[in-house]
């Protein structure tokens, strides 16, 4: 199996090493990963100026690594065009969680994204992260757990997987969509200028079988996902309703 790494936190992070390190045990790895941080940046990719690549400032025994001057989608595009024959895009681990509305404008999940686009297998690993570092070490079980089930065939999935900081469990769960409030924080930079972060606060609770629930109860989430957004329910309605009436301007 030919494996493809990248990840939205660039070549530096921890989390990319210790998936391609477990990532060996299922086939040949290659690294192709951004060369600064890329997180939140979604499905962009870069059209106004040429992609490089150069040789991975940092060592991957074992293992081909590169950095990209672009974004995790130009990652897997760049990657995919060297090396042939790709079974399937690994992302991550992720220093951060990508659960529920976060899908929207993940880095991680997009390069997943991507490669489905391509016609590969896309997988997006996530775990939370608070003052410290995420334990590798006491995830990477859990991480080889869930790529022995879901490397079993190579049929052309996507999934988002998210493991919370100590698991105890695996669950297969849908997407947490939660209507939230928009907050935004002013403050002040050392020069006195005024600055803002974006954030916002869920308005419900985490739904039992969602993604947010599952980590929230100390699961492993996998989820399943598609990248047809249409609301088909709602198509078939429209579909009963009446035809448009068009209706001359001049009229």
């Amino acid at each position: 199996m030919r494996i493809l790494i990248t990840n939205d936190d660039g070549i530096y992070s921890p989390g990319i090493a210790s998936l391609a390190q477990i990532a060996t045990q299922f086939g040949e790895v290659t690294i192709v990963a951004p060369d600064v941080e890329q997180s939140s940046m979604g499905q962009a990719v870069t059209h106004s100026r040429p992609l490089s690549y150069k040789k991975s400032p940092i060592e991957f025994p074992g293992i081909n690594a590169y950095r990209v001057n672009g974004t995790p989608a130009d990652c897997v595009a760049l990657g995919t065009h060297l090396y042939h024959h790709i079974d399937v895009v690994l992302s991550g681990i992720n220093l951060g969680s990508n659960l529920g509305n976060s899908m929207w404008h993940s880095g991680t999940l997009a390069a997943a994204k991507q490669a489905v686009l391509f016609g590969i297998k896309g997988i997006a690993l996530s775990t939370p992260v608070g003052k410290s570092e995420p334990n590798f070490d006491l995830l990477a079980p859990h991480v080889q757990a869930v790529l022995h089930v879901l490397l079993k065939n190579k049929e052309l999935s996507l999934y988002n997987i998210n493991f919370p900081s100590q698991p105890v469990g695996i669950k297969w769960t849908k997407q947490s969509v939660r209507f939230y409030d928009g907050k935004i924080v002013p403050g002040t930079d050392p020069l006195g200028r005024k600055h803002y972060w974006f954030t916002v606060t869920p308005l419900e609770p985490a739904e039992e079988g969602t993604d947010r629930w599952a980590v929230e109860n100390h699961y492993t989430s996998i989820t399943p996902l598609l990248l047809d957004l249409t609301d088909t329910q709602k198509l078939a309605q429209l579909k009963h309703t009446n035809s448009f009436e068009v209706h001359d301007s001049k009229e």
